[in-house]
């Protein structure tokens, strides 16, 4: 395993060996391949894995390819620890509210960021199973660990301590996502900093952290670490964080995080960072005012570069740039064999969407199309997402912006939690929902929800929009009281009482009068 990737499981203890003995064994051996494999992927995150598994289980014969850790970002340096440490965090912070809710914490109560940090190992090493070298190798995929670079349109070599190989595909996927990159803010590098490749082999809690970027990435850290104690900046060159979401939606969780400790310097200019004997020092100008401020360490959250360099694109004919591999809509290449899927291709930096396209190639690469007919289509996606702050915003569709950029005359409705009866049940009354209707028709064209559970609340919408289901089936669907989630109906009922017009009524006032002759 290359010191990139040894970096990546610190501490070395017994819940890092057991991640890596399953996504990167140190005794592996390659297998021999056997004639051309039907698909040949390179990478084994999201995208990666679930092509080469759902392949495998139709029957098709599979090669795998991975040079760092099976499972990619998500399972190692994203979803699932970036989770594990919210979570902590949020058990403290209720922990600290329980007076709100008649409970008496005896005082003295303290938090263990070490054993935090021990449990999140602990939950990915449990999860890693899943995503194992020998787990893929039972379900029938050819794993191999090491480089894979293409030597033809049609063959690869896989180089490694695992074994040197040739492949030969009929297709191929290159899955190899996208690395962690920084700003070019000057000092940055001689003072160097953390990512979210390195943040999770941390077992003490900076006392002092800088965050540059609030994005995802950098709110859900910022706010986890301000509520366990940390002094934590956040730097945001634009108005705000979450600079793509609505507005209010946003201004919403920064209200939280502010409440929860954190400085938000958004607005930031002339961001400089310098190495002291104390520590590393930040200046930025935010909104008129000049900080100088020293940290402990520094966290950035924004920038991410495709891995697109060593895999041979140029001599398999695969087109890039610094943005990624350049696909159509069935997610093919330059190359007509081969294709891509995930980060390493998309604008949608998710999991999820990572999942969703390999479906696509798995339709598009081993299925014959007559005609061109029948291709999955990229573009046919509808696509939510979810930053995991408390409360968390989750989005599918169109914004109101995008939808007037396009055209579309819309509705929109907006229905707060703090109407909602569980949500004030369970104090987390701060947040909304927000559909965007096309005028004219019931048509669901975006949805926003703000709320701790938001994530798992926006999937109705979801849902709705994928079938072709309007806001009249929302309106006619039952749903269980008391849940938050009954604000979903409640928003959509806003749209159907401005529907039924003043004439409607007037009618049926006329109808109930003569009923009662």
């Amino acid at each position: 395993m290359s010191e990139h990737d040894q970096s990546l499981v610190l501490p070395n203890d017994e819940y890092n060996q057991q991640l890596v003995a399953n996504v990167h064994p140190p005794d592996w051996v390659n297998p021999e391949p056997t004639g051309r494999y039907n698909i040949v992927v390179i990478g084994a995150g999201t995208a990666g894995l679930i092509t080469a598994v759902v392949a495998a289980s139709l029957g098709a014969k599979v090669a795998l390819i991975e040079k760092h850790l099976m499972g990619g970002d998500c399972l190692n340096v994203g979803c699932v620890p970036s989770k594990g440490v919210i979570r902590a965090a949020r058990a403290w912070t209720d922990l600290r509210r329980a007076t709100e809710f008649g409970l008496h914490i005896p005082p003295g109560v303290q938090y263990d960021f070490a054993a935090v940090m021990a449990r999140m190992r602990k939950v990915r090493a449990r999860i890693s199973r899943n995503d194992s070298v020998h787990r893929y190798t039972q379900l029938g995929v050819d794993v191999f660990i090491g480089s894979g670079r293409f030597l033809s349109p049609e063959t690869i070599h896989v180089e490694g301590p695992a074994g040197d190989r040739i492949l030969a595909f009929v297709k191929a996927a290159v899955c190899t996502g996208a690395r962690a990159s920084a700003p070019p803010v000057p000092g940055l590098q001689e003072a160097g900093y953390l990512t979210n490749e390195t943040v999770f082999s941390l077992t003490e809690l900076p006392q002092r952290i800088g965050v540059i970027g609030a994005g995802p990435i950098g709110c859900e850290l910022a706010q986890s670490f301000a509520r366990f104690g940390s002094q934590v900046y956040l730097i945001e060159a634009m108005h705000g964080i979450m600079p793509n979401e609505d507005r209010d939606a946003a201004d919403i969780v920064e209200q939280q995080m502010v409440r929860d400790g954190v400085n938000v310097l958004c607005c930031g200019k002339d961001l400089t960072v310098q190495k002291t004997d104390g520590g590393k020092r930040l200046t930025v100008d935010s909104h008129g005012r000049h900080y100088d401020v020293t940290v402990d360490e520094i966290l950035v959250g924004v920038g991410r570069t495709p891995y697109v360099e060593g895999i041979g694109l140029e001599t398999a004919g695969v087109e890039y740039d610094k943005s990624g591999i350049k696909v159509n809509a069935r997610l093919q290449t330059t190359n007509p064999k081969i294709y891509a899927a995930g980060d390493i291709c998309s604008r949608y930096k998710f999991t999820h969407a990572a999942d969703a396209m390999a479906q696509i190639i798995i339709q598009n690469a081993l299925f014959p199309h007559p005609f061109g007919l029948g291709y999955a289509n990229v573009d046919s996606l509808v696509m939510p997402w979810c930053t995991f702050t408390e409360p968390e915003v989750a989005h599918v569709g169109m914004y109101e912006r995008e939808a007037k950029e396009k055209g579309l005359e819309v509705e929109t409705y907006t229905y707060k939690l703090d109407e909602v009866d569980r949500a004030i049940l369970d104090g987390e009354d701060e947040g909304f929902a927000r559909i965007h209707v096309e005028k004219g028709t019931d048509t669901i064209l975006g949805a926003t929800i703000v709320a701790n559970h938001a994530g798992d609340m926006i999937s109705e919408f979801s849902v709705a929009m994928k079938a072709g289901a309007g806001a009249k089936t929302i309106a006619a669907t039952i749903h269980p009281y008391p849940t938050q989630a009954e604000v979903n109906k409640k928003v959509v009922n806003l749209w159907r009482k401005a529907h039924f017009t003043q004439r409607t009524k007037n009618l049926l006032i006329k109808l109930f009068a003569w009923m009662r002759r």
